[in-house]
């Protein structure tokens, strides 16, 4: 895509979401069933929407989670839900909303204080605390969109697991609650005001925060990062981990300093994206460029995104570390470092993760456990302690306690960040000096990303893409040794990639926008990486247009 010119800046006050009116098209708009685009669509992480397209309305989220309730009633899922949601506008009304149909149904129902918001990771944090216990089964749902633009919303489902649903539940949901549109008469669902619902004890405010920091320490060396009075800088982003950082500071003695604790729905003072639209995506160095004039502050600087499942880290050696760079060194520091945990214990990626990862497992001797895009292909290693880490290049990871226990089976932005810390504290070089040195005993990655607007038809055929669609014997002056459609772990890619001894493109499908994603990676040059890229651009043309 092009880049905005406007990429890097604050946008001006005309240009923001008109909050009232984004409010009252949540109750005012209704999805028309037959129309494809309006139905109720589980992407990668959830459903997600705005209510100004009819996408993310009242009717959506009623439909959602009556269907939720009645997969828990056929699952036999009979303990509290964790209700969590992050500080976009359309939360809070999509959380009431929840609120109304979980409690008609006599769903117990556990929320954070009123006006507190609930990182991801505490939800999950949450569910599996108390499945511990062996007391009736409990599940949770997150209200957000994660890091999109400020007039979206989204919902996701957490089962028991603790983590992201895997494709046989949400489709299950999804067409539930599709059912339940197409029928009509969503408004006769069963449904009670907060009201009522506090009044009947199926409301129970649960201290989220008090308990997720308690716990963090099981995850990470606080006394190192003590020890070392390493000077962290914060930038909750405007989103739901804005309350929990300070506390974290004050629970650990640690220096930490929030840059900006401010929470505006509008998001008015997150720089523009790459595109012009403003998100919290903590690693865009356009959307975090507030915190990088600040660096020279802090021996470490952190971001979180609005419901703080991705983490952002800024260095004074590097400035902003790619995903990739970052997961790579956590990878390195992690199974060197973490004494207690098994060597049995694998390293889980996704296909389209920098093949760094792979060299730094092989240094190590541990296995790579690579899977499709989506941290829900991680829960069930997570859970099980087989995997020791799982991680994303979209800047989402979790890996286990301290102790080789499950911390999370959802993305942690926050764990990753404080890990930063915990990095430069140990080993006296912050992660961006750990990476390059990775780079000289393993190699030099070139790895670039390309987002390109695409049709529904278009995704729907990149979707369903198969090995055939590359008939080339090479790759940029490479022979090609695999062409994928099915990650090694067993899952479907849901696209193509195309892999050299030297080199990777893969395509695929946004589960959650209207484009399709260009990665591709060389250890070779950036002359070479320019090569794939062409060479795998040439053949998306070409499939494009013969759909």
């Amino acid at each position: 895509m092009t880049l905005d010119p406007h990429a890097g800046q604050l946008a001006p006050s005309a240009s923001l979401v008109n909050l009232a009116a984004l409010e009252q098209a949540y109750y005012d708009e209704h999805p028309t069933a037959e129309e494809a685009s309006e139905r109720v669509s589980f992407g990668t992480s959830g459903h997600r929407g705005s209510s100004l397209r009819r996408t993310f309305n009242e009717d959506h989220i009623v439909a959602i989670t009556s269907a939720i309730c009645d997969y828990r009633q056929q699952s036999g899922i009979a303990g509290p839900l964790f209700l969590g949601m992050d500080t976009h506008a359309l939360s809070v009304p999509a959380h009431t909303t929840a609120l109304e149909i979980l409690a008609a149904r006599e769903v117990h129902v556990m929320v954070a204080a009123e006006g507190s918001y609930t990182p991801t990771p505490a939800v999950s944090r949450a569910i599996l605390v108390h499945n511990r216990t062996g007391a009736a089964q409990a599940d949770g749902i997150v209200v957000t969109p994660s890091h999109n633009p400020p007039e979206d919303g989204g919902f996701k489902y957490d089962p028991p697991h603790g983590g992201p649903a895997e494709s046989s539940i949400t489709g299950w949901i999804e067409r539930r609650a599709n059912e339940l549109l197409r029928a009509g008469g969503i408004e006769s669902l069963p449904r009670i005001s907060v009201q009522q619902a506090r009044a009947r004890g199926f409301i129970e405010t649960y201290d989220y925060i008090t308990h997720y920091v308690n716990d963090l320490q099981l995850a990470i060396d606080f006394a190192a990062i003590g020890q070392r009075k390493a000077r962290i800088g914060v930038n909750p982003m405007g989103g739901a981990s804005v309350e929990y950082w300070g506390r974290i500071g004050d629970r650990y003695g640690i220096e930490l300093s929030v840059v900006n604790a401010a929470v505006d729905k509008t998001f008015s003072f997150i720089p523009r994206d790459h595109d012009g639209k403003i998100r919290t995506d903590c690693s865009s160095p356009y959307a975090m460029a507030t915190l990088l004039q600040e660096r020279g502050r802090f021996d470490i600087a952190v971001a979180n995104d609005a419901d703080a499942d991705r983490h952002g880290i800024v260095t004074p050696s590097s400035g902003l570390l790619s995903p990739n760079h970052y997961l790579s060194v956590a990878v390195d520091y992690l199974f060197r470092h973490r004494s207690r945990w098994s060597e049995r214990l694998r390293v889980g990626k996704t296909a389209v993760t920098s093949d760094m990862v792979n060299r730094v497992a092989r240094s190590l001797s541990r296995e790579v456990y690579e899977v499709p895009v989506g941290f829900k292909w991680f829960v069930a290693g997570l859970r099980s302690t087989t995997l020791g880490f799982g991680g994303e290049e979209s800047a989402g990871a979790s890996f286990l306690a301290r102790d080789g226990s499950t911390w999370t089976t959802d993305k942690d932005g926050i764990l990753l960040a404080l890990l930063a810390a915990e990095i430069l504290s140990v080993t006296g070089h912050d992660p961006g000096e750990r990476y390059k040195a990775l780079e000289r005993a393993l190699g030099t990655s070139f790895y670039k990303r390309l987002d390109s607007a695409a049709t529904r038809t278009v995704r729907e055929r990149l979707l369903h893409a198969s090995p055939e669609d590359w008939s080339g014997a090479t790759l940029a002056g490479d022979a090609v040794v695999s062409r994928q459609t099915r990650a090694p772990s067993g899952g479907d890619l849901g696209g193509l990639k195309v892999a050299t001894e030297h080199g990777w493109f893969a395509i695929r499908p946004s589960g959650t926008e209207d484009i399709y994603k260009l990665y591709a990676e060389s250890f070779r040059s950036q002359d070479h990486l320019e090569r794939i890229l062409s060479e795998a651009t040439e053949k998306v043309t070409d499939i494009v247009a013969a759909t």
